[in-house]
């Protein structure tokens, strides 16, 4: 039977309503059931760019499920039917597809995150079962898809995109937009107002389409203006870069006196 709480959040995102999320980068599921037990809707681990293999994605889900506050997603490494099937079958609620450049790359994404008839994810849920499933219709329902767009393709076929079949919705890598409409780093003040025009695009082109539009944050404030810019979930900042900024703002208190 699937869960209640991955049933609500389903119900959550697709219904457009405002969700907010941490990041997780680290091997650490200690570490990551208390931040999955402050208030979070979702937690979401980084199989694509994060410092947690295999073992670490399903340590980090299971850590997660603990708190029974939050759900658990992962970015995968690569939009394939391995890598999303793996996502899933450890437990994942969503995964969140990089590189997505295109329509058919986006039902490609729907179709490896979907049992038949609405896709070819091969039936295995390991640990799923115990949350998400595991009748596969059932699973169907509380399992959400997002596309990233983060790259020019992506970018310019966004409205494309959004219409996909199956898709619940998309999800803006900042860094790699910046670059994308030609930044030479992320944060690069000269593409300020061309990144802006880019997130309005993509905010407007989910809108009309009727799907969730998400965003990765460097803080909550971040976080909050993109909610009232018309994103419907964000996510904020990683607890690697968390614990550095901590771990430096104490370090300056205890030496101010030297």
């Amino acid at each position: 039977m699937t869960s209640d709480l991955a049933l609500e959040f389903a119900r959550t995102i697709r219904a457009r309503e405002k969700a907010v999320g941490y990041w997780a980068v680290l091997d650490a599921p200690v570490a990551t059931e208390r931040i999955g037990r402050l208030g979070y809707d979702y937690v979401a681990l980084d199989a694509q760019h994060g410092l947690l293999g295999y073992s670490g994605v399903l340590a980090g889900l299971m850590a997660v499920d603990a708190g029974h506050t939050a759900v658990g997603m992962v970015r995968v490494e690569e939009n394939s039917p391995v890598a999303i099937g793996k996502a899933l079958d450890a437990g994942a609620v969503g995964v969140i597809v990089p590189l997505v450049d295109t329509a058919e790359d986006a039902a490609a994404a729907v179709a490896a995150a979907k049992y038949p008839p609405l896709g070819n994810r091969s039936y295995g849920p390991m640990r799923s079962a115990l949350r998400i499933g595991p009748v596969p219709a059932e699973a169907n329902a509380a399992t959400l898809v997002f596309a990233m767009i983060e790259t020019p393709d992506g970018l310019a076929n966004v409205a494309e995109i959004c219409a996909t079949e199956g898709l619940d919705g998309i999800y803006v890598g900042p860094s790699d937009l910046t670059i994308a409409v030609g930044g030479k780093y992320p944060g690069d003040p000269d593409v300020q107002e061309a990144f802006g025009e880019a997130l309005a695009t993509v905010a407007a082109a989910a809108a009309a389409a009727g799907v969730a539009a998400g965003i990765h944050t460097a803080a909550g404030e971040v976080a909050a203006q993109r909610l009232s810019q018309g994103y419907t979930f964000a996510t904020v900042a990683s607890d690697l870069t968390h614990l550095e900024q901590i771990a430096k703002s104490h370090l300056a208190a205890a030496t101010a006196g030297r």
